[in-house]
């Protein structure tokens, strides 16, 4: 498998509702551009709604959320509804912060990507956006 593409691969990194601890997001969205993806941060307060379309507008290859607030059951489907209805059924929809084992397995039931647990290391997650981008994604 080839790290070599003809254009970066593009994430949106977003928190999602009244969550305010941005920190984890950061540092997640520092690493994944100096992996060499293009990064777009969209901030605190964000609506499942805002999310995609911001994906749409930036045509991302995955949206990564970071969720600590516990309202994980919602987001992340609400997110995979809209995406759907906006055809954006090619695009990676990961996460992680603070979500029960047995609330990951019923988010990938629906469609959701890995969700990383805090102390997950960033290797981990760079590769498996580069892995899936190249297995899901034109380049």
């Amino acid at each position: 498998m080839s790290n070599t593409f003809n254009r970066p691969i593009r994430v949106l990194v977003a928190k999602v509702g009244l969550d305010g601890h941005d920190r984890g997001a950061k540092v997640i969205a520092t690493s994944l551009r100096d992996a060499g993806m293009e990064v777009i941060y969209t901030g605190l307060r964000q609506t499942p709604e805002m999310v995609v379309n911001t994906a749409l507008q930036e045509d991302v290859d995955a949206i990564g959320i970071s969720i600590l607030s516990g309202a994980h059951m919602t987001v992340f489907p609400k997110i995979i509804e809209i995406m759907k209805q906006k055809g954006l059924s090619n695009v990676l929809l990961t996460g992680g912060g603070i979500i029960p084992d047995g609330d990951i397995v019923k988010l990938k039931e629906i469609g959701v990507g890995e969700l990383f647990a805090p102390g997950t290391t960033m290797i981990t997650i760079v590769d498996y956006i580069k892995n899936w981008s190249i297995n899901h994604r034109n380049f």
